[in-house]
């Protein structure tokens, strides 16, 4: 390669050619535009200001093919963290062919799980889930290996014993220090016409351009001649790495992306060379999956519900929106760190959404819905105590003589393992719900609750009501009906007392609870508990019945003892709620699910995940005692 570009054309018109002829785009144009066109939309790419410590490397994951046990038309789907990416729809065929790929930022301590779905698309307006699988990054990680091609099985949805399927991946994470090594040579692609390693001048003097970097445009020849320290005419890879390298050093050399043309600088260079580095690869590498989605269901829609969601009668984000935009539930799953849909069959939203989210639903409340609410809830609860009930149970567990005692049923020993289960100054979660966590009650009414007159007082009643609970935290544990419904102990302590306070069933669905127009907290048939503890003062734990929950039944009494993960009782058939109500500075809540809680978003947990700490320890560890002090000479 000399001098003159590689380029079989340039792209440039001769002097003599037909001015009528529109001019051919360069590779490089069409290599923007191709990055633009996978871009489209939401979909922009995921940064922040990473800092250095928590990159752990760039994970490739290629969905090549899959294996079904019929004929259909297939897509795939990748979930991490909060993004999701489709691929195309393959033809009609029980053996798909996707060979589509995407990179993704590994964090320290950020989403290590990636889940692969793959939905039938034979419905126009939505696509059904066949079969799905999960994959461990970081097992990846410590793989040493150039590129590990697997096949997975795909499993049932219904069943995550049955196997649907299987599926055919290949997966690499490319660690800190091999990307920082092959930044050069990504940079070097992007002009690098004909592959062969190097650039001639004329390409040296594009990708200078590219960089947006006036100061060095104007320097061309100068940083060429640097650049070829062999002075055979032209720069290769390590020779251009050299330079970026000696320049990163002075005043860097790149402004702006070669690529999306996005203007570099906002945070630090390794968050520069990482946004490069992805986007260098969306252009350059195989067929790229689309993204802008935040689960796979919602990347599987099709398009009627696209239209819906132009037209404003659906929307899809982060948190419930209130009003009758509520159209999905969005929660945060702990253990893999990413977004999944809270399932509901659309009549219910619709009714719940008529009733509870407008003026004409509240005085219907008034005229006798409550009283209606209470004799479904009651019926329900008969029929689910009744031998009758037994044939609801699925067809695989015969142990069970009535449905509530399917729905009740005891979890193995060693099923919820209880985090730090020694040490009594670390709250536990109290059951597997979605949870909502508030430093402040100012803060719940800001972020979630919307019902006009919810107060603590109003949630706990006179008898357990005090004053040091007024500026505590609130943690809201919703327990849907597919949950395990039985609920433990947060912390360890004396029980002092139980107040039985009578009340209403409305639903606990955040379309409820997001209403203004109806404070189901306070109104709602609850049992309040006051646990007294050595390291977080008092607790207030109250248990919130609803929609067809009659029973609320407790397995401790007034003076038992009891420790963090203990079983404390179980709600009857139906979605539920529990709340704690700690004093005010007692507990330091996770970071993780207040940062959730603010978004307006549930975080899915499980018993005996990690709460919080006690901040009335740490303050008397941070505190010298006086006596043990020692005076210098």
């Amino acid at each position: 390669m000399g001098h003159g570009s590689s380029r079989p054309d340039s792209g440039e018109p001769s002097p003599d050619a037909d001015t009528a002829e529109a001019p051919v785009p360069s590779r490089f144009a069409r290599f923007r535009r191709r990055l633009r066109f996978h871009r489209s939309g939401s979909d922009q790419l995921p940064f922040k200001n990473l800092a250095a410590e928590d990159f752990a490397g760039i994970a490739r994951i290629e969905i090549i093919g899959a294996e079904m046990k019929f004929k259909d038309r297939w897509l795939a789907c990748l979930s991490f963290g909060e993004r999701t990416y489709r691929t195309d729809k393959s033809d009609h065929t029980e053996k798909p062919v996707w060979r589509s790929e995407k990179k993704v930022i590994l964090e320290r301590n950020g989403p290590h799980i990636a889940r692969i779905s793959v939905f039938e698309t034979n419905r126009l307006s939505r696509n059904n889930l066949v079969g799905y699988c999960e994959i461990d990054l970081w097992k990846v990680l410590s793989e040493d290996s150039e590129d590990n091609l697997e096949g997975l099985s795909l499993l049932d949805p219904s069943s995550s014993n049955t196997i649907v399927g299987s599926i055919s991946i290949s997966c690499y994470v490319e660690d800190p220090i091999e990307t920082e090594k092959a930044f050069a040579r990504r940079v070097l692609a992007v002009v690098d016409y004909n592959e062969d390693g190097k650039l001639s001048y004329s390409e040296f003097t594009e990708l200078i351009s590219a960089f947006g970097n006036e100061v060095a445009a104007s320097k061309k020849e100068e940083l060429f001649k640097q650049a070829d320290k062999n002075g055979d005419g032209v720069v290769d890879m390590d020779e251009l790495a050299i330079l970026l390298s000696i320049q990163q050093e002075k005043e860097s050399l790149i402004s702006n992306c070669p690529v999306c043309g996005e203007n570099l600088g906002k945070y630090d260079k390794m968050n520069d060379m990482l946004h490069m580095t992805l986007c260098f690869d969306e252009g350059t590498g195989n067929q790229s999956m689309t993204g802008g989605f935040l689960t796979d269901k919602q990347a599987s829609y099709g398009w009627m519900f696209k239209l819906s969601e132009w037209a404003h009668f659906a929307s899809y984000g982060i948190g419930l929106k209130s009003g009758s935009s509520a159209s999905h539930i969005l929660v945060f799953d702990r253990r893999t760190k990413r977004l999944v849909e809270e399932t509901i069959d659309r009549r219910i939203i619709l009714s719940m959404r008529a009733i509870y989210q407008s003026k004409v639903g509240l005085t219907l409340i008034d005229k006798g819905t409550r009283d209606l609410l209470r004799s479904i809830s009651e019926k329900q609860g008969t029929w689910m105590n009744s031998p009758e009930s037994a044939k609801d149970i699925p067809k695989f567990i015969k142990s069970f003589e009535t449905f509530n005692e399917f729905f009740i049923r005891e979890l193995k020993p060693g099923a919820r393992p209880i985090a730090y289960v020694e040490r009594d100054d670390i709250a536990i979660c109290a059951a597997d719900s979605r949870l909502m966590a508030f430093t402040s009650v100012d803060d719940s009414l800001r972020f979630w609750i919307k019902g006009r007159k919810f107060s603590i007082q109003g949630l706990l009643g006179m008898g357990t009501y005090s004053n040091a609970f007024d500026k505590g935290c609130l943690v809201i544990f919703r327990l849907a009906p597919q949950d395990y419904h039985r609920f433990h102990v947060p912390v360890s302590g004396t029980i002092e007392s139980f107040v039985d306070i009578p009340g209403c069933l409305y639903t606990v669905n955040p379309i409820a609870i997001n209403s203004k127009y109806c404070n189901v907290f306070t109104e709602n048939k609850r049992v309040v508990s006051l646990i007294s503890t050595s390291e977080f003062g008092k607790v207030a734990f109250v248990a919130i019945g609803a929609t067809m929950v009659g029973s609320i039944t407790f397995l401790k009494k007034e003076g038992d003892y009891v420790h963090k993960g203990d079983e404390f009782g179980y709600f009857s058939f139906g979605g539920s709620t529990v709340i704690c109500v700690f004093e005010k500075d007692a507990i330091q809540i996770d970071e993780d699910l207040l940062a959730n809680s603010e978004r307006s978003l549930e975080t899915l947990v499980s018993v005996g995940m990690t709460l919080g700490v006690s901040r009335r320890k740490q303050a008397t560890e941070e505190m010298p005692r006086l006596e043990n002090c020692t005076l210098g000479a």
